[in-house]
C-alpha cells in the first residue's frame, strides 16, 4: 500500500513540474502559448483541475488562465476542452490558492466577448460567487471582482443579470470593504454597469454606489484609482439630469475636480476607453484593465 502511494505522489509530481513548464510557455505570447495548445496540453489540463491533488489542480488552473488571456481564439480553444464547467465547481472550494487561479482563469476567458462571457454566466456562477468577494484572501476577492467586471462590461443584458442576482449591491459592499487596487475592479464594474443604461446607472445609485465611489476617490491615493472613481461617477451621472443631481449631491465634484488638476491620469484613462469602446458597448469609456492573475 505505502508503494502505491508513493507511485501515485511520484506521478502526481511529474505531472506538476510537466504543467509547470508549459505555463512558463504560455504566459509570455500568443505564439508560444498557441504552441502549447498545438502539443495537446489544453484537454490534460481539464483533466488535471479534475484530480483530488490540490497542487495540480491550482498549477493546470494556472496555465489555462494564461493560455485564455492571450486572444479570443485561445480561450475559445480552453472552452471548447470543457474547461468552463469544471472552473465553475471549484469556485467554491475552500482552499484559497486554487480559487485566485479559477476566478483568474474564468476571468481571462469572459473578457474577450460577448459570446465566452455568456458561456461562463451559463455555468450558473451567480449568485455564488458572490459570497468570494467577502473571502479572506485578498487575491481571491480581487480575482473574483474581476470576473464580474469582465462579464459586466459586454452587454446591458450581462449587467442586469448581475443587477438581478445582487451583484451591485455585492460589488458596492466590496469597494467600501477594500482599499488599493484590490478595490479597482470593483469601481470599474461599477462603472461599466452604470454606462449601459439609465436604469443600470439608477440601480447604481439607489444601492448607494455612488457614495462608496465618492469615499473612494477620497480616500485613494494612487492616480489611477483617482481616475477610475472619478470615471465610475461620471457614467452613474451622465444619463440624466437627475442622475447628475445624484451625483453632485455625494460632493465628488471638487475632488474631481482636484483629479484633473493634478495630472492626466483621467485624462489617459478616457482616451484609453475611447479604443476600449470601439471592441465593447458605445457607451463604455474605460481601458481594458490590468491582468487578474494573483502571483
Amino acid at each position: 500500500e505505502a508503494d502505491g502511494i508513493n507511485a501515485e505522489y511520484g506521478v502526481c509530481t511529474d505531472l506538476i513540474h510537466g504543467i509547470n513548464a508549459e505555463y512558463g510557455i504560455a504566459r509570455h505570447n500568443a505564439q508560444l502559448a498557441q504552441s502549447v495548445v498545438d502539443s495537446g496540453a489544453v484537454p490534460l489540463l481539464v483533466l488535471c483541475i479534475q484530480e483530488p491533488e490540490l497542487s495540480l489542480k491550482r498549477i493546470a488552473a494556472s496555465a489555462l488562465s494564461d493560455i485564455s488571456k492571450h486572444s479570443p481564439e485561445l480561450a475559445q480553444t480552453v472552452v471548447d476542452a470543457g474547461a468552463i464547467a469544471h472552473l465553475a465547481h471549484l469556485t467554491l472550494n475552500p482552499d484559497a490558492k486554487l480559487k485566485r487561479q479559477v476566478f483568474s482563469a474564468l476571468s481571462q476567458i469572459s473578457k474577450h466577448s460577448v459570446e465566452l462571457a455568456e458561456m461562463v454566466v451559463e455555468a450558473e456562477i451567480f449568485p455564488n460567487i458572490l459570497t468570494c468577494l467577502k473571502d479572506t484572501d485578498e487575491y481571491v476577492k480581487k480575482n473574483c471582482a474581476t470576473l464580474i467586471r469582465e462579464i459586466a462590461k459586454h452587454t446591458p443584458e450581462l449587467a442586469q443579470l448581475i443587477v438581478n442576482a445582487g451583484g451591485v449591491a455585492a460589488v458596492i459592499d466590496y469597494v467600501g470593504d477594500s482599499v488599493g487596487n484590490v478595490r479597482l475592479p470593483g469601481i470599474m464594474m461599477l462603472g461599466y454597469v452604470a454606462a449601459h443604461s439609465e436604469n443600470l446607472a439608477m440601480a447604481v445609485i439607489v444601492s448607494k454606489g455612488v457614495v462608496q465611489l465618492a469615499i473612494a476617490l477620497q480616500e485613494e491615493q494612487e492616480d489611477h484609482i483617482q481616475a477610475a472613481a472619478a470615471w465610475a461617477l461620471g457614467q452613474a451621472g451622465r444619463h440624466t439630469p437627475e442622475h447628475a443631481k445624484a451625483v453632485a449631491q455625494a460632493n465628488v465634484l471638487p475632488n474631481t475636480l482636484t483629479v484633473l488638476s493634478e495630472g492626466g491620469e483621467l485624462r489617459r484613462f478616457a482616451n484609453q476607453g475611447k479604443e476600449s469602446s470601439k471592441e465593447h458597448s458605445p457607451k463604455v469609456r474605460a481601458p481594458t484593465s490590468t491582468r487578474a492573475a494573483a502571483p
